[in-house]
């Protein structure tokens, strides 16, 4: 793939899961699919196949609210994107979770999401506030 096509099918990956369209996300999505959140996340472990994005964010949205997703830009080269990015969460005195989401591409489509947050504290933060607010 070249790294216009690599860009362009990152921003359309976004901008599906953004408006809940996981039926176009999976069609970026290779069959061998997965996602591997750290250990160190509420969300840990790894989400397989087509259906794993979906998957992960039913986790994700039951466990914290997030207000937006700020792209600050994404980088190719070589099989790879790298995207630049925050969470901005629903709680204004929480801080946001700045990281870095790699894509690997095969045959075409994305066929893996690896994020790496720098501050995982405010992922959990933003979980335990969650509970919190839901008593």
């Amino acid at each position: 793939m070249t790294p216009d096509q690599m860009l362009s099918m990152v921003d359309e990956l976004y901008s599906a899961a953004g408006v809940g369209d996981f039926d176009r996300a999976e069609e970026l999505l290779s069959d061998d699919f997965i996602i591997e959140e750290a250990d160190s996340l509420p969300m840990a472990g790894t989400y397989k196949g087509k259906t794993a994005l979906r998957e992960l964010y039913t986790d994700v949205m039951g466990m914290m609210e997030v207000a937006g997703l700020e792209r600050i830009q994404t980088t190719t080269g070589g099989d790879f994107a790298v995207t630049i990015l925050y969470f901005k969460f629903a709680d204004p005195d929480l801080e946001p979770a700045h990281l870095c989401e790699r894509f690997k591409f095969k045959d075409g489509k994305i066929c893996e999401i690896k994020p790496y947050y720098f501050e995982p504290q405010t992922v959990v933060a933003a979980c335990e506030a969650f509970k919190r607010k839901q008593g």
